[in-house]
């Protein structure tokens, strides 16, 4: 096939070096609360999040500098999984595990209408910057199956 018709792809640097998952873009606010000092200077403002769980990168720029998950204030979910799933109320996968365990949801519905009608602090407590809402649930119908 003549390559003048095949689309190149692009590489938006978006991409974690180490294990090739698609970043999620986080900003200082997010970068200071999670990265010791002494690594915080290696990364600019505005970086991407590495989501896969097995992966030491925590960090990375579209340089392809990274900031591993040992270099990190304390250990965050998903690359720690005794990290709470929501960082800004302490919920635990454990507690998910229990509601699964009896068959219900009581404390995963609640935590869900709490973080939903509450001032969450989402934006530097979570390591990616992010509502914990729909990795919550994902790992609630992970576990029921």
């Amino acid at each position: 096939m003549n390559k003048a018709f095949v689309k190149e792809i692009e590489d938006h640097g978006d991409h974690c070096p180490l294990c090739g998952s698609k970043g999620i873009t986080v900003f200082k606010k997010t970068l200071d609360a999670h990265i010791r000092q002494a690594s915080r200077s290696d990364m600019p403002d505005a970086a991407f999040f590495c989501p896969h769980p097995t992966c030491t990168v925590a960090y990375f720029d579209q340089f392809e500098r990274i900031v591993e998950t040992q270099d990190l204030n304390r250990g965050v979910y998903p690359k720690d999984p005794e990290a709470p799933i929501c960082a800004c109320f302490n919920f635990s996968c454990e507690e998910i595990e229990e509601d699964v365990h009896e068959g219900g949801v009581t404390r995963t519905r609640a935590h869900v209408q709490c973080v939903q009608s509450s001032g969450t602090e989402c934006s530097t407590k979570a390591a990616d910057g992010q509502s914990c809402v729909a990795m919550v649930q994902r790992y609630d119908m992970q576990r029921r199956g």
